[in-house]
């Protein structure tokens, strides 16, 4: 054990990342019952609906699973009181100050994670009472940090701040991904792009389709006006970047962006208006495969990359 699966009481310490429009009770259960730790993604559900999802995750595992909640979305309370009606003991939390909750989710017995960007965002985060910080990079697809620091670079630099358990996300797909960041300081992994093109991701099959055939290059982070957001280059994509030319103000780009667009493409599957976040690791996702697999391939190849590792010799 490590101080990741000590904590969430798993067996391996891989997380599957909680992605808006992807992340529903069958892939957290799926990853969960495969040893690492599922979590459902609050962000793209009604308080409701994400009820739902939490009491059909509970009959499909009995292993350890948790919600993930950016903070800045609204409902927030409604959705804080069904995670403790619930009795849900994980939860990740993001895009948010981790002072606002922290403190009441960990009264009710539940262990809080918070998502940040840079080791001034974890310092605050371990000063707010967390028990584990992800530092996730700037290769990392949806929402992410305004310092576009890569997560080669970011994980040694929380490591050499920071005394709580840490997890790496942004580039992860591979076991040989998690033994780079774990000897790099890292206690464990959040996977976000590889689970998203996985047979129990809730996303489209248009948009799954999508990931695998994703290159080098393929993607970009923009709106940084708003919030900075790593996309698939399509038409919206381009929409976005000739009103870039037109030196929009911040209203114009909301109005561009509208309602719903990440709905739109990842969970309806329209590819041209539709936004499609997703990380530069998809370069490297060919197929679509059961969430359990992806887990066992990456701990085989963790194990194989170690050895070559220990074999290695100047």
């Amino acid at each position: 054990m490590n101080k990741i699966t000590e904590l969430f009481k798993i067996k391996y310490p891989i997380i599957q990342g909680g992605m808006i429009w992807n992340s529903g009770y069958k892939l957290a259960s799926a990853v969960s019952n495969a040893g690492g730790l599922g979590l459902i993604g609050a962000g793209s559900m009604y308080p409701e609906v994400l009820r739902e999802h939490i009491q059909k995750c509970k009959k499909a595992t009995s292993k350890p699973f948790g919600v993930n909640v950016p903070m800045l979305y609204p409902n927030i309370e409604e959705i804080m009181k069904i995670i403790v009606e619930e009795g849900v003991k994980i939860v990740f939390t993001s895009a948010g100050n981790p002072k606002t909750w922290t403190s009441y989710l960990k009264e009710n017995g539940i262990t809080v994670v918070h998502v940040v960007s840079s080791s001034i965002f974890a310092l605050k985060a371990q000063e707010a009472g967390v028990d584990a910080i992800v530092a996730e990079g700037f290769e990392a697809g949806g929402h992410n940090g305004r310092e576009e620091t890569t997560t080669l670079t970011l994980i040694p630099i929380v490591k050499e701040k920071i005394k709580i358990p840490f997890i790496a996300a942004g580039g992860i797909a591979t076991g040989r991904g998690m033994l780079a960041v774990m000897i790099l300081g890292a206690d464990g992994v959040q996977v976000g792009s590889r689970f998203a093109a996985s047979l129990e991701s809730s996303a489209h099959e248009n948009f799954k389709e999508t990931i695998i055939n994703t290159k080098e290059g393929d993607t970009q982070l923009t709106l940084k006006e708003l919030a900075p957001v790593r996309l698939i280059k399509n038409k919206f994509y381009q929409d976005v970047q000739d009103l870039y030319e037109k030196c929009p103000t911040k209203e114009d780009l909301v109005v561009l962006l509208g309602r719903a667009r990440a709905k739109k493409g990842m969970f309806e599957g329209d590819l041209v208006e539709g936004e499609l976040e997703i990380g530069q690791i998809a370069g490297i996702i060919h197929e679509i495969k059961p969430a359990g697999e992806i887990i066992k391939e990456m701990i085989i190849d963790f194990q194989t990359a170690r050895q070559e590792v220990l074999n290695f010799d100047f």
